[in-house]
């Protein structure tokens, strides 16, 4: 039902913008907003447009933004850019930069670390470099190096004329791009005051006529990521080959070596009743034994199965195509949305885990199954959040937006905790084990070093990270890098199939613990479920050390808390996993 009314309020709100926005008359004035400015290699680093000397006539007028556009860390301001639909024109000025040698630093500075600019022009979004430097046509050993400041030889240029070229259809904007046609060069030596070195910036703009869709315009977005799904899909079929034999083979070993114990069980039974049991049949007596610390264990139940709720709604939504490229981060506001919502189902699920294990705490039970994701969440947010206040950077979240997340999750996500955490305690009946359970516990024999939890975890977490890690390289490159992902029906595909991994990986190893008369299946089963987690954060690191530009405290500090974070994510949802697919076998 959640999930179903998400959809219609995002169609709803969808509708409501296309049909009400985005028409215009010939002459009209359609706005055109400056966003940031930031090094390309790093996109946490983006600064306002005005933390550059650039000129701007006027007072500054800012753009209004959702929540979901605070959280990008977007700063849009109106530019002095006027350019009226279906109106071309050929060199028009813009404004007049006077620079100082500070300013002339600082651009050169700004170049460079490749800086770029985000502009948007009617809800699309164009992007391009800010200036430019000959050094290519000067000496390689830079170019690879990228160390330009000990090469006296390199010059620097900022781009101050733009051409754009809009299409349309009808009365409606299809598509913007941007070329910069001229570059003024910029000395520090040739400076001594502002008027002897004045940079005109210019701009042009052209006009054509498409029959491309409106509904349709962010798929241009998407054309560079197209262009490779061929190999997209031949990778995420070779890893679903690779799962199905895996899973498969699991599957049989299992069933044939359950069926060798049942008929050996058997056979031992009509020979001998009084033979001593052995193997898993030994500790039927305690395999249903609650768990030591039960009060976190079914709040991280409860947390999981809420995680799993969420992850199936933004995929539905998005297979929907509620989500698509510069929405103004939509997804973020959805995800907290559906985290609020769903605070009941985590309630529930943890309440009635904790019914069933004879708790008596019921406060700290919700609490925890409250707050043991929330806390960690607002701890890593409030130190990028002074990493970002401290580097002066777009991605510091306004006090405002703060606010309304703390009230979102104070009024909606823990009063509905709450009431989920009562639900499942009263409308659940106590614990009916298949068999009864032992007043003492029996002692676990040794177990032989590669049946420990360690390498349980090793052999649990790196089967299903193999099946993802194809499809992880493609959703970095998205999140932390400049290409557009759009393929949620693949990444459907290939969440299902990492449950099905997961689960069928975590149920072969409590199979293989209790057979080791090893009763502590509770939490191994949660643990081994959730280690894909470390190996995603393991590649996290792999990601930014060899596949990735990135550089620098600041967003080197975005980067690791918040992938800790969603790695902790998935660690609680598949740890869900692992244990109910487990729970069901036993």
């Amino acid at each position: 039902m959640i999930i179903i009314m998400s959809i219609a309020l995002a169609t709803h709100h969808i509708s409501v913008v296309m049909g009400k926005k985005h028409h215009y008359a010939p002459g009209d004035d359609v706005p055109l907003y400056l966003n940031n400015i930031g090094p390309f290699a790093n996109p946490t680093e983006t600064y306002e447009y005005l933390s550059l000397p650039f000129c701007h006539d006027g007072p500054v007028v800012k753009k209004s933004q959702k929540m979901g556009e605070y959280i990008e860390g977007d700063r849009s301001i109106l530019s002095g850019y006027k350019l009226p639909f279906r109106r071309s024109f050929e060199n028009r000025k813009l404004c007049t930069i006077k620079p100082t040698k500070e300013d002339i630093i600082k651009f050169q500075s700004a170049i460079r670390e490749k800086y770029y600019l985000e502009m948007i022009y009617d809800d699309l979004s164009i992007f391009t470099f800010i200036g430019t430097t000959n050094y290519d046509e000067q000496d390689e050993t830079y170019t690879q190096n990228n160390n330009l400041d000990s090469n006296p030889n390199v010059k620097y240029y900022l781009l101050n004329h733009f051409d754009f070229h809009i299409e349309y259809n009808d009365d409606q904007v299809i598509r913007i791009n941007v070329t910069a046609v001229s570059a003024h060069e910029l000395s520090v030596n040739s400076v001594s005051t502002p008027d002897e070195n004045k940079i005109e910036m210019t701009y042009s703009a052209s006009w054509s006529s498409t029959d491309f869709p409106f509904e349709k315009r962010n798929d241009f977005y998407k054309d560079p990521f197209f262009m490779q799904l061929e190999i997209h899909w031949l990778s995420i079929m070779n890893s679903f080959v690779l799962v199905i034999l895996l899973t498969g083979f699991l599957a049989i070993i299992i069933m044939r070596v359950l069926k060798s114990d049942y008929a050996r069980y058997a056979r031992e039974d009509d020979e001998e009743d009084d033979q001593e049991d052995y193997g898993w049949k030994l500790i039927h007596g305690d395999v249903f034994r609650f768990p030591q610390h039960k009060n976190i264990f079914t709040a991280f139940l409860g947390i999981g199965a809420q995680f799993m709720t969420i992850t199936f709604g933004i995929l539905l939504l998005s297979i929907f195509g509620i989500y698509y490229p510069n929405n103004g981060g939509n997804m973020y506001v959805t995800a907290i949305a559906l985290y609020a919502v769903t605070s009941g189902v985590g309630g529930y699920v943890a309440g009635k885990k904790y019914k069933q294990m004879n708790g008596e705490r019921w406060t700290w039970n919700i609490v925890l199954a409250a707050t043991l994701f929330a806390v960690p969440f607002v701890l890593v947010v409030i130190y990028v959040n002074s990493v970002a206040i401290h580097f002066k950077v777009t991605a510091a979240l306004p006090l405002l937006t703060i606010f309304e997340v703390v009230c979102i999750w104070a009024f909606v996500g823990f009063p509905l905790t709450v009431i989920g955490g009562i639900s499942g305690r009263r409308l659940t009946g106590p614990y009916e084990a298949p068999c009864r359970t032992k007043t003492f516990p029996r002692e676990i024999p040794p177990i032989p070093w590669y049946r420990e939890l360690p390498f349980q975890m090793v052999m649990a977490g790196f089967l299903p990270f193999s099946a993802i890690y194809i499809e992880l390289l493609y959703i970095y490159s998205a999140v932390w890098g400049r290409t557009a992902y759009a393929l949620f029906g693949i990444l459907s595909l290939v969440f299902v199939i990492l449950l099905i991994v997961t689960a069928c990986i975590t149920v072969a190893l409590t199979y293989f613990q209790l057979s080791m008369e090893d009763h502590r299946w509770w939490w191994y089963s949660f643990i081994n479920g959730g280690s894909t987690g470390i190996f995603i954060y393991g590649f996290s690191i792999f990601y930014y050390v060899y596949r990735s530009s990135m550089t620098g405290i600041l967003q080197g500090s975005f980067y690791f808390a918040y992938m800790l974070i969603v790695c902790y994510f998935f660690f609680l949802l598949l740890g869900f996993v692992g244990h109910t697919c487990s729970s069901f076998f036993v």
